[in-house]
């Protein structure tokens, strides 16, 4: 089964939509296998964003996601990546379709609320920088067979 991780920036956390973006991705039918709540450090920091080294915007994400309480998920299904990044809709918010998370919370880019990992490659690296193998979960939803099975 597929994983990826998802952060509610501190953004996010602040306006209290860490339940509604909870709810919206459970609501999808997507298992949650770890949750914690962390206030990232710059070193955190800069392994999260360690691929905008050297960009103009990468100070401001760094400040960004330093500001406050992070809320770290990682998420389980097939598609699991594909689903979430749905969910959550374009990283712009007005550019984000009508029902989707940025679309109907956010205005400007700079504070889009959420991180979501955008290939398997990138999930595993993600993961691995803000869980430790232990803090994440594999367990059976008993609704699973409703979800995922496939009548083939």
């Amino acid at each position: 089964m597929e994983r990826t991780l998802v952060l509610v920036k501190p953004d996010g956390v602040q306006r209290g939509l860490v339940g509604e973006i909870l709810k919206r991705l459970e609501n999808r039918g997507l298992k949650l296998v770890g949750l914690k709540i962390v206030f990232p450090d710059l070193s955190l920091a800069q392994k999260h964003y360690a691929v905008h080294e050297g960009k103009p915007f990468y100070e401001g994400l760094i400040r960004y996601i330093t500001s406050g309480p992070v809320v770290a998920m990682v998420w389980a299904a097939p598609e699991v990546i594909t689903a979430v990044r749905q969910t959550m809709g374009a990283t712009s918010p007005t550019e984000a379709a009508p029902g989707t998370i940025r679309h109907d919370f956010a205005i400007i880019r700079d504070r889009n609320l959420t991180h979501a990992s955008d290939s398997v490659e990138s999930a595993e690296a993600e993961i691995a920088i803000w869980f430790q193998p232990d803090e994440i979960i594999d367990w059976k939803m008993t609704q699973e067979p409703w979800l995922l099975h496939r009548n083939s």
